[in-house]
């Protein structure tokens, strides 16, 4: 039995009952492409076995870094962008209280995923004198976003605790053997940790990639592993119910149909980051050669109250995935009140999950009456067992999307243009032609 669950009962008048099941040849050939490794892209399927087959002695160094950024750091700063730092920054936030408690262990931020000065000026200045480590994650190294927040930093740990001091602080997720962030690691004696040649960065939140901040917010990256694991061995035989297959399929049927945009939905504000990692996931594997589902997140029921209006009455061009937390990790509830000024003694008594669970179901049959196509997949809780078996549903059913739509779901050959551009505008040697032919387009 299945530890999360897809529901798409809801999808009766969208969906004709015989769709799914033609579908079934080309759902087996996908997989068949995906299991063997004969689909495009084949290169970087590592995710697929990886909660079986991962690096176990990495991983006990993983975890006794952990341990000692825990033991001499206040705050573990993390140096990433997209995939290196999207499925971190979702996991702490899935695992912890949506506020900052007092504990004894490090605050995790995240930085080097934006080329904004205010933003790093901001956190230089709330870190202040506290202890700090860095974990810097590049594959190349050479990303312009990284590694200029790298090199701030970097100089701010040298001044705080020297060379040798800093070099002891600094923590490279990178290549095995070869690039930039490699070479200056090995020269300066940095601990390193592996991105696989075999996965991609969206691909990549089971490795050390993701699994070394995680552990340092407390999260258990044993019983994470231990949840993906699960999923793999449960989704190992092709289904078309209750499954990551039937997800791809579902969601297939109705691209062709036109639903060509797909919000994911959550009713817990500590899901928020999992919708971003999941925008990655999806629009960077299916969104090239001019087609794929657009992917895109909302947080309800607070964005009912901005994005409502279009979901129930604007272009029918919508899909919606709910995300819905059977036991959530607290609850509250409602008390009476003498006068009742607000009209809410009717739920006096009542608990406001049990309320947000009411506006869940009310959300699904108004947004299906309304012409909008409703999925609806059931985590069982907030735990890491539940999120490693997360992570695995969405990866196979991308991948398995992605060879349905005709496309390679492992490569990302657009993402290139606007680094191009943006060196070619800097001045960077060996784009000088490129920066005069851009100059000129944009002042004519």
């Amino acid at each position: 039995m299945t530890l999360i669950h897809l529901k798409t009962s809801y999808l009766e008048k969208f969906v004709h009952s015989q769709e799914a099941e033609q579908m079934r040849p080309l759902v087996e050939a996908a997989n068949q492409e995906l299991r063997e490794g004969t689909g495009v892209g084949h290169d970087f399927r590592g995710w697929l076995d990886l909660p079986a087959n991962y690096d176990h002695d990495e991983f006990k160094r993983i975890q006794a870094a952990a341990a000692k950024i825990k033991a001499d750091s206040d705050v573990l700063i993390c140096i990433g962008i997209g995939g290196s730092y999207l499925g971190a920054q979702a996991a702490i936030e899935f695992l912890h209280s949506s506020f900052p408690l007092q504990s004894n262990l490090p605050e995790v931020v995240f930085c080097g995923n934006s080329l904004s000065g205010t933003y790093l000026h901001d956190l230089i200045t709330w870190l202040g004198d506290r202890d700090f480590s860095l974990n810097v994650i590049s594959k190349s190294g050479t990303t312009t976003e990284t590694s200029i927040a790298f090199r701030i930093l970097k100089r701010l740990l040298v001044k705080k605790y020297g060379e040798k001091g800093a070099a002891e602080r600094v923590y490279a997720t990178t290549d095995r053997e070869r690039g930039a962030l490699k070479t200056e690691a090995d020269a300066a004696g940095y601990e390193c940790f592996v991105i696989p040649d075999d996965l991609g960065g969206r691909f990549s939140v089971l490795s050390a990639v993701g699994l070394l901040p995680i552990a340092v917010a407390g999260g258990d990256i044993e019983a994470l592993m231990q949840g993906a694991a699960e999923a793999r061995r449960d989704y190992a035989d092709l289904s078309l119910t209750d499954s990551p297959y039937a997800y791809a399929v579902m969601r297939n049927i109705l691209y062709r149909k036109g639903f060509v945009t797909e919000l994911l939905e959550n009713f817990e504000p500590n899901l928020r980051m999992l919708g971003e990692w999941w925008k990655q996931l999806m629009g960077e594997s299916e969104g090239k050669d001019e087609k794929g589902i657009f992917p895109a997140s909302a947080n309800l029921t607070t964005d009912l109250h901005s994005l409502g209006q279009y979901i129930q009455q604007g272009r029918r061009n919508l899909m919606e995935t709910m995300l819905w937390v059977k036991h959530p990790a607290a609850d509250q509830t409602i008390p009476a009140d003498a006068e009742n000024l607000d009209q809410l003694n009717f739920l006096a008594g009542k608990t406001m999950n049990y309320v947000n669970e009411q506006a869940f179901q009310g959300v699904v049959l108004a947004h299906t009456d309304g012409g909008v196509p409703v999925m609806t997949l059931e985590l069982p809780d907030t735990s890491e067992q539940t999120l490693g078996y997360v992570i695995y549903f969405f990866e196979l059913a991308v991948g398995i999307s992605g060879y349905l739509n005709g496309i390679n779901p492992f490569n990302q050959p657009g993402v290139e243009a606007y680094k191009r551009n943006m060196f070619g505008l800097l001045g960077k040697p060996g784009y000088e032609d490129l920066h005069a032919d851009l100059q000129k387009r944009l002042q004519d």
